[in-house]
């Protein structure tokens, strides 16, 4: 077969793939009419992860696993804004990582709402005026965000969902060539981030500290000579050159984030737990919670302390448990934190992130 004959295949095929994606998502509408009778969630992460891993279980190439994700990941994105549109408030200005993570879990077809804050984020969705919040909590290199921690002591909101985003830096730029960027813009988390890539690069440019990476490309796009440090969605965003891509000094370098709202999903098979726990102030105490997931066998994947703020030298632990809360050794674990524990609140279980 010729080239033409090769592309006519393409072009029928296209037409089978679009009749099919609208034959599910007409089931899909009809899904949602019957979870709004039953008044169940449009989002169900649980469900996600069946269907996405049913499509790659699917696959036998050349398309690899992530690529199936992906797309799988707009198809429910699209569905699910028939079923009802989903609003998604996460933290930062646009094109920052928060809102990267953000479409990463609810795809490019949900409505996102920039806030200015942690606490706003958690406010918007208490308020009912944002379906689910997006939040980072923890970096592999700079490690826990205290404030989003510190939130959910405040917070009925339950954690539904978790998303690890791969950090990778760019620098950003209206110039054609490195050699007329004079100064360079971001948030110092990100410099920092790059510190051997500007010494080797850009020896003797003088680095300016911004807010946020997405403040740093605004400037970057209105003045010729600056340079900024940010993601690629923010090169697109503000018209801007990708004058070095992947420029982090570390590449494994990976932020987890929270999704939170008021659902609790349902079990997916690999699941995990978070809970807050303080203990009595005396000897052992905290040897004898712990004790409690050792004897279940439990896996713990993070213990965290933070002060309570409310009385000195008094702290909460944050615990993420592999396990779904009603799992029967969860649910038993719970149990005996509740007889050795002086507080216990679960904050929410959810699918774990791949």
């Amino acid at each position: 077969m010729d080239l033409s004959d090769l592309r006519l295949q393409i072009d029928d095929l296209d037409r089978q793939i679009v009749e099919l994606l609208n034959r599910r998502a007409a089931i899909a509408v009809e899904i949602g009419k019957r979870k709004e009778a039953a008044t169940s969630a449009v989002f169900a992460p649980d469900r996600e992860r069946h269907v996405i891993e049913n499509a790659i279980g699917n696959n036998e190439g050349p398309l690899p696993a992530q690529s199936i994700r992906s797309i799988y990941r707009e198809i429910i994105s699209s569905t699910r804004a028939l079923e009802q549109p989903v609003v998604i408030a996460y933290w930062g200005p646009p094109t920052t990582n928060t809102h990267l993570a953000s479409i990463y879990k609810f795809g490019s077809a949900a409505t996102f709402v920039p806030q200015d804050t942690i606490p706003d984020v958690f406010e918007e969705v208490e308020r009912q005026e944002a379906d689910f919040g997006v939040v980072p909590i923890e970096n592999s290199i700079e490690g826990i965000v205290n404030h989003t921690l510190d939130m959910f002591l405040r917070s009925d909101l339950k954690i539904c969902a978790e998303i690890y985003l791969q950090i990778s830096h760019c620098l950003l730029s209206s110039a054609d060539n490195l050699e007329d960027v004079k100064k360079i813009y971001s948030n110092p988390v990100a410099t920092g981030q790059c510190r051997r890539w500007l010494n080797s690069r850009m020896r003797g440019v003088e680095i300016v500290a911004v807010s946020t990476t997405a403040r740093a490309a605004m400037i970057a796009r209105d003045n010729p000579e600056a340079g900024a440090i940010a993601n690629s969605l923010a090169a697109e965003e503000y018209s801007l050159n990708i004058l070095a891509n992947h420029i982090e000094d570390n590449p494994a370098n990976k932020t987890r984030f929270l999704a939170i709202g008021r659902i609790q999903p349902k079990p997916s098979g690999r699941d995990k737990t978070s809970i807050v726990v303080s203990v009595p102030h005396r000897s052992g105490a905290l040897l004898t919670a712990l004790e409690v997931f050792a004897r279940l066998e439990l896996n713990l994947t993070m213990i965290e302390s933070r002060p309570t703020k409310l009385l000195p030298w008094e702290y909460v632990f944050y615990i993420d448990v592999q396990g779904h809360q009603s799992d029967a050794q969860m649910a038993k674990a719970i149990e005996k934190l509740g007889e050795c524990a002086t507080f216990v609140k679960v904050l929410g279980s959810y699918p774990e992130a791949d």
